[in-house]
């Protein structure tokens, strides 16, 4: 054997050293890293799951709570003056487990009714003396620029689990849950009793969080579009083909008249979106 003649390792290779061996090149930014990751998946280094989740974690330090929140127009209070009947009605027809207990209008958001506290009250003899604000516990609230893996961090010390998100002039613009930031990591979390979300929810005038799931008539018809779906029957595909690529958390593009973000993608798809009217729709345009 020569000197110049390399050294043969007969040990197999243990899947550390393989996983070492695939980050032998240091990453120098998040999409460096992750690139690296998704090699390493499809060396088969680590499955598509966990490949997911790591993703998932990633997105959160770069996502903030008005990325996620639950909009204003879709929250359900309830009245602090309400009679026990009412606030049971309301309870019972939303299914949810907290809600925000408002006097006067939602901007004045007093405190959270957990569902469970209601028992109590329910099965005991006193209906005629409830009062809500005596059984609501103190509410949070954060601002819409707070970053997740903060919240997250938050929610986790203080054992919370919902927040009020208010704007920049102290208007509540919306609430979040702990739920919504660990979707953000895993994927949707449904339960039996979860309801059929919305494909499209507006957060502003110009602004809506769109699911790529959804149908491409059903993109059409909510903002007056004519997008061919012959080829195509959800918005995702329409987008991963002007992409020309599996896009990353983040990657824009301009579809006229819409900018359009990914917020949520794994290596296999587009989750969910972010879509910002740049030019007025055609119904905007006929009115004027």
């Amino acid at each position: 054997m020569t000197d110049d003649q390399p050294t043969i390792d007969p040990r197999p290779k243990s899947w550390i050293d393989k996983l070492a061996q695939v980050f032998s090149d240091e990453p120098t930014d998040t999409s460096s890293l992750l690139e690296l990751l998704r090699n390493a998946q499809e060396d088969r280094l680590l499955d598509i799951d966990t490949l997911g989740i790591i993703e998932g974690a990633l997105q959160v330090s770069s996502l903030q709570v008005r990325d996620i929140m639950i909009p204003r127009s879709q929250v359900v209070t309830v009245a602090a003056d309400h009679p026990l009947s009412e606030v049971m009605k309301t309870v019972c027809n939303a299914s949810h487990s907290r809600f925000p207990v408002v006097s006067e209008d939602v901007d004045n958001v007093m405190g959270i009714l957990l569902a469970k506290d209601l028992l109590k009250v329910f099965l005991g003899n006193n209906h005629s003396s409830f009062n809500l604000k005596g059984i609501m516990r103190p509410a949070t609230m954060v601002p819409e620029t707070k970053p997740l893996n903060i919240l997250l961090k938050e929610f986790q010390e203080n054992r919370q689990h919902m927040a009020v998100v208010l704007n920049e002039y102290g208007s509540v613009s919306g609430i979040v849950t702990i739920e919504d930031v660990l979707e953000e990591i895993v994927g949707e979390i449904e339960d039996e009793f979860d309801v059929t979300h919305n494909n499209i929810n507006k957060i502003n005038d110009q602004q809506y969080h769109v699911k790529a799931q959804t149908s491409i008539h059903e993109f059409n018809q909510h903002f007056e579009t004519q997008y061919d779906d012959e080829d195509f029957t959800t918005f995702g595909g329409l987008l991963l083909d002007r992409f020309g690529h599996i896009p990353g958390i983040g990657e824009t593009i301009t579809i006229e008249p819409f900018q359009i973000t990914v917020l949520n993608a794994d290596s296999r798809q587009i989750i969910m979106l972010r879509v910002m009217i740049e030019q007025p729709l055609l119904s905007d345009t006929a009115e004027n």
